[in-house]
């Protein structure tokens, strides 16, 4: 099994900055692509930003030029660097490993547990 544990969450004013961890222990093969999702109360988790095991991103339009995602594939982490916080951005903040557990076989989807992130007004 894989276990995702996420940090950094917190309450922090328009404009202010959080850093989100993410780490992936247990018995892995390798970790294709890692990713953040949110979800604000009443509406769907959505995806935030992406990154492959080789370093490619992929953004949601509300979220480029104030967050960066970047990767430690040594120690399987994932981090989530965001600036210039908007209320719209208070969610809960999910991080999802593609991971293969044995060699040759199909990859499969982790989820974290989740961490608040508030942004006051």
């Amino acid at each position: 099994q894989v276990q995702l544990v996420e940090s950094g969450g917190g309450l922090v004013q328009t404009g202010g900055s959080l850093r989100l961890s993410c780490a992936a222990s247990g018995t892995i093969f390798s970790i294709n692509a890692m990713g953040w999702y949110r979800q604000a109360p009443g509406k769907q988790r959505e995806l935030v930003a992406a990154i492959t095991s080789g370093g490619s991103t992929n953004y949601a339009d509300s979220v480029k030029g104030r967050f960066t995602i970047s990767r430690d594939n040594a120690k399987n982490t994932v981090y989530l660097q965001m600036n210039s916080l908007k209320p719209e951005d208070t969610a809960v903040y999910y991080c999802n490993a593609d991971a293969v557990l044995i060699a040759g076989l199909r990859p499969r989807g982790y989820w974290g547990q989740g961490t608040q992130v508030t942004v006051s007004s």
